[in-house]
């Protein structure tokens, strides 16, 4: 075999795949994963699979998984250089899942994928995703980085999540559904959260509107990139005061999609909404306005202002509203849930 063979020369790095950059990611973000181990988690990072207890207070213990992702969100974030948001968008768009039901968030694996692996922003998003998962109180126990060279675009990632919940069988939320005459409250938003953005770009290259421009005071690009609301706490917190009937959790597909996941068959959801109410509304209005959106098509596709839709008996409307707006987030009565009358769940706005 002569020196001058060309496979002789041939190896991982040259084909694409730099394992020296993933030791060094590895390195990097060791501090930010300690930050957010629970008491529960055995294993440490770079295991290959993660082990926990369940945690002792938890009495009859069910299991609750969900996975999810920031869809095109991550193009703002590649245009404005900032990715520590979409860390926290991922681990909000699984725990706020896994709370719908009354789970605990227990543990967080992430799966970022790659064509070349950059260092410095793969450890700012996993920066962001231990800052979502000390926030939901769950412990981030690992994950897989994958650079997929040839078969993955230029210059581009995306991310998965996937969490872990615990919930006590006789605590759980949503089994039976909401009661006719149970009131719905809403919980705020922070903006966008990390749906609809595919319309969000499409709105901004077809009206060539910068990300520089302001509303109120605020820069297109930093609204767009505000972290989605994380709700663990605060429903954790108000189902040991109240009985909680139902969650809705609102997400791609809006008002519509989401408040009759929540109803039983032959229920009807009334709700009263209004743009205006809630802190997020100018970021809201200005897309509404520049694309001549109707009212009915933003409800299908954002969560134009609300977060989360909580249903519950009516005598407890107060204590609910009073534990809520002492969190960092705004809550309202939005309607009430009332018999149906067809056999599927429907969504009225009065």
């Amino acid at each position: 075999m002569t020196s001058d063979n060309k496979d002789s020369k041939l190896d991982y790095k040259k084909a694409g795949v730099d394992v020296e950059a993933g030791y060094e990611l590895v390195d990097k973000i060791k501090p930010f994963v300690k930050n957010t181990k629970r008491p529960e988690i055995l294993s440490g990072l770079g295991s290959f699979s993660a082990l926990s207890r369940i945690p002792s207070h938890i009495k009859n213990p069910l299991l609750v998984t969900c996975t999810d992702g920031v869809g095109t969100k991550i193009e703002i974030a590649k245009i404005e250089n900032k990715f520590e948001n979409i860390g926290i968008d991922l681990v909000a768009m699984c725990v706020n899942d896994l709370i719908v039901c009354g789970a605990e968030p227990l543990l967080f694996l992430d799966y970022y994928v790659t064509d070349k692996l950059q260092v410095d922003i793969a450890s700012k998003v996993i920066e962001g995703i231990a800052e979502g998962c000390i926030l939901a109180n769950c412990s981030l126990v690992g994950g897989e980085t994958a650079e997929h060279p040839g078969s993955f675009p230029e210059n581009s990632f995306d991310l998965a999540g996937f969490s872990l919940g615990v919930v006590d069988e006789e605590e759980m939320i949503g089994m039976d559904g909401p009661k006719n005459g149970d009131i719905l409250i809403g919980v705020s938003s922070s903006g966008f959260h990390s749906n609809g953005f595919s319309l969000i770009r499409k709105v901004l290259k077809d009206f060539n509107v910068p990300l520089t421009q302001e509303i109120k005071g605020e820069t297109l690009g930093t609204i767009l990139l505000k972290p989605t609301n994380i709700y663990v706490q605060e429903v954790l917190s108000l189902k040991k005061i109240i009985k909680i009937n139902s969650i809705a959790h609102i997400t791609g597909g809006g008002f519509y999609e989401n408040i009759p996941r929540m109803l039983n068959e032959f229920q009807i959801a009334n709700i009263s909404f209004d743009f205006k109410d809630w802190p997020a509304f100018n970021c809201f209005n200005w897309i509404r306005e520049i694309a001549e959106i109707s009212e009915e098509n933003m409800l299908r596709t954002f969560n134009c202002g609300i977060g989360l839709v909580i249903a519950i008996s009516p005598e407890d409307e107060e204590i609910a509203l009073g534990t809520l707006n002492q969190s960092d987030f705004f809550a309202k009565t939005i309607g009430i849930v009332g018999e149906g009358e067809g056999n599927e769940p429907i969504l009225n706005f009065v």
